[in-house]
């Protein structure tokens, strides 16, 4: 395998930023995807003041799609995108690393904004076997920048000082997916390449940009697109605003979202897909890919009606 050390660094000034928002799969009573309930998304999506948008994150149900499946999502949004002009990313990540890679292969021809990874995930890598891994993906990437999803729930958890080494070995490494942390963890951020977009989530975005944060692949958004880039833009004109907006988010959130986790056990694509029913700006329903519950239509209902009530500016 060719070392990453000679490979001619691609422009990181060119980091995204901002909020982008998830592509998600409407499902019908089949349980197929609905594609063109999709391409009709994706129009309204790339019609939006998003900074970008992205397919197959966790939102987007990556983990359960055919190989038909991903590569009709991706040729779907490639061409809509570059029709309209919209910043897009391409998920290639699959539990089989080689698959991940042969995806990555296959998508750099469609010169996306960046592809995003993550970690084989079904036996936890080594050390060793997270810096071959990332070489194999360096190797494929040609000039397509890379960011690096590292979720909470990720059976290797990167820290700060491991995305240092990584972002030194990787050159196409423009930025980095985290859950974030609190004041300390910011202040170590500092001690990153500068021109690593660190993103952080939707909810925390106006906590988290004073203090380094670059923007969100956002949960906010699936709510609402628009409400979400309001609120980005509102951390830059009334940051006391944009505070007390976020706080009365993250209270949405703790009374009606992340009980339903705990009650009826909904895993957080069915939370995502959840706050795009009740957003209700696109053709976006709680179902998911067999075998995953989603939440409910009366859950739907009953939120839909809760967060106009909690969160009328994001509307």
């Amino acid at each position: 395998m060719a070392s990453p050390t000679s490979h001619t660094p691609i422009d990181t000034e060119k980091a995204p930023k901002g909020i982008w928002g998830s592509v998600l799969l409407p499902i019908d009573n089949s349980g197929s995807i609905n594609w063109q309930d999709f391409e009709e998304q994706v129009e309204i999506l790339c019609a939006s003041n998003l900074a970008g948008i992205y397919t197959n994150g966790t939102a987007g149900e990556f983990y359960n799609q055919t190989e038909a499946e991903f590569e009709k999502v991706t040729g779907i949004v490639a061409e809509a995108a570059k029709k309209q002009g919209k910043p897009f990313q391409i998920g290639v990540s699959n539990s089989n690393p080689r698959i991940a890679r042969n995806r990555f292969a296959q998508v750099a021809a469609l010169s996306p904004d960046a592809v995003q990874i993550t970690l084989p995930d079904w036996w936890p890598p080594s050390w060793a076997e997270i810096e071959r891994f990332v070489d194999g993906m360096q190797e494929v990437a040609g000039q397509t920048p890379i960011i690096l999803y590292n979720p909470p729930h990720a059976k290797v958890r990167l820290d700060l000082h491991q995305i240092d080494v990584l972002q030194k070995r990787i050159p196409n490494l423009v930025g980095v997916k985290l859950a974030a942390g609190d004041k300390c963890w910011y202040s170590d951020l500092q001690n990153l390449h500068p021109n690593l977009s660190v993103f952080v989530p939707g909810h925390k975005v106006a906590f988290g940009r004073p203090l380094g944060a670059d923007g969100s692949y956002s949960n906010v958004a699936c709510i609402s697109p628009e409400g979400a880039t309001r609120h980005w833009q509102m951390i830059e004109t009334d940051l006391d605003a944009a505070i007390e907006l976020e706080a009365r988010i993250n209270e949405f959130f703790e009374q009606y979202v992340f009980p339903l986790a705990r009650t009826k056990t909904l895993s957080d694509p069915a939370l995502d897909k959840l706050l795009a029913a009740i957003g209700q700006w696109g053709p976006i329903g709680p179902r998911l890919l067999w075998p995953y519950d989603g939440a409910s239509i009366d859950d739907v209902q009953t939120l839909a009606s809760a967060v106009r009530r909690a969160l009328p500016e994001l509307f």
